[in-house]
């Protein structure tokens, strides 16, 4: 360890003592999750992707669209009739 530190390296002991304890607390649950939650989770992220992508998909072409057209000729005479 730096000594010009001045910080006292943490006892292996007491790190010992410290997991120990956490180990042996005993650890509430407050919901069971099953693993269709997980699932279910999963494929709502998967649909919410998808649905965005859709929308930036469509939202692009459109906006594609907009700027690519042409304007319009017009179809008036110039008098020579």
């Amino acid at each position: 360890m730096n000594k010009d530190s001045g910080r006292k390296p943490f006892p292996a002991k007491l790190l010992a003592l410290f997991t120990a304890v956490l180990l042996l607390m005993p650890v509430t649950a407050l919901a069971y999750l099953d693993p269709t939650t997980g699932s279910m989770l999963i494929s709502a992220i998967v649909g919410l992707f998808a649905s965005l992508v859709l929308a930036i998909k469509t939202y692009w072409y459109r906006i594609k669209a907009f700027f690519k057209r042409k304007p319009a000729e017009s179809d008036v005479d110039d008098g020579a009739a």
